[in-house]
């Protein structure tokens, strides 16, 4: 059975904010941002939504600031991710954060990570200049990569593991950038596992 997936908006920072919602209200949360060749629709569209309302999730696809159907802020990246957190009344939410994304969650997992469960990051931007400061962060993380990344290579994914002692890597093979893409099911499933371990403690 397909889950209903809404679409909403709400105010942060000032601007509209678009988002996409699938699940009970009152459940567990996941939280996913984009690349920037994509919007919240991609996680519509590749049947993410959908999965994880069906494994009794509440999933939230944001259009980030600028993009999709979300106008700009004029406020800080990470304070941007809080707010949403907080006006959607996400608990301790997993953040999946695929690549131009990590402008946005890596300076939130810096400031804020007890504010999440988990956090995926897929390939994000910013890795090197953020790894003085994530440094010692306790977070559960799971880095998923794709083999034929070009843009932000695998390599990147060994120095996030360095500083976070409860991070871990997963490659996709013959994937490229936006892993998830290509790798569909393999990604859904590592997703999945990585959801039911955070979450089941939180």
């Amino acid at each position: 059975m397909t889950a209903a997936i809404n679409s909403k908006f709400v105010k942060i920072q000032g601007a509209n904010i678009h988002y996409l919602e699938s699940g009970e209200q009152n459940t567990k949360s996941v939280l996913f941002l984009h690349g920037a060749s994509f919007s919240s629709q991609t996680w519509k569209d590749i049947g993410t939504l959908n999965l994880l309302a069906e494994k009794e999730y509440r999933a939230v696809a944001v259009d980030v600031p600028g993009y999709g159907n979300s106008e700009r802020i004029s406020g800080s990246p990470g304070e941007f991710l809080l707010e949403v957190i907080e006006v959607l009344n996400l608990n301790k939410p997993v953040l999946i954060s695929p690549s131009m994304s990590g402008n946005y969650s890596l300076p939130f997992v810096v400031n804020h990570s007890e504010k999440l469960s988990g956090f995926v990051p897929v390939a994000p931007v910013g890795i090197m200049m953020f790894t003085q400061q994530l440094q010692g962060i306790q977070l559960p993380t799971l880095a998923i990569w794709g083999s034929n990344d070009t843009i932000v290579p695998v390599a990147i994914a060994d120095e996030l593991l360095k500083v976070m002692p409860n991070a871990d890597k997963i490659v996709l093979e013959n994937a490229g950038h936006a892993c998830y893409m290509r790798a569909t099911d393999e990604f859904h499933q590592h997703l999945i596992n990585f959801c039911d371990r955070c979450l089941s403690k939180s």
